[in-house]
């Protein structure tokens, strides 16, 4: 399996300020209606990753995080606190069924890893 980067996430203290400027600026239909509220962006494109719009946690600035996938999300956050990283979030399973962390790699940054409900973890 490969390890491409399957989502960006734009983290927004203003999540709809946000969505209205990225949809104004590029045409994107952005929808808010699921479960958690979280803003999928429809780029009306097949080619790139899939993108949302999330709010940020009060103490945080707004900030672009990027989600790779991952044969097994637990060994991969065992790999990376093994590296220096540090555990954010997770591993937790979303409504989908699909599985996410979101860590801190060793200089600060956050990421997320990610696994698909369809693709069995080995």
């Amino acid at each position: 399996m490969a390890n491409s980067i399957k989502q960006v996430q734009i983290v927004s203290r203003n999540p709809d300020e946000t969505a209205r400027f990225y949809s104004q600026l590029f045409a994107w239909n952005i929808d808010a209606n699921n479960p958690l509220g979280y803003r999928e962006i429809d780029t009306g494109s097949q080619d790139g990753a899939q993108a949302g719009i999330w709010p940020a946690p009060p103490q945080a600035a707004s900030f672009v995080q990027f989600f790779v996938t991952v044969e097994n999300v637990e060994t991969a956050v065992d790999q990376a606190q093994q590296l220096g990283g540090k555990l954010l979030m997770g591993p937790v399973t979303l409504p989908g069924g699909d599985r996410m962390a979101v860590l801190l790699d060793p200089l600060g940054m956050s990421f997320g890893i990610w696994r698909e409900s369809r693709t069995p973890e080995r």
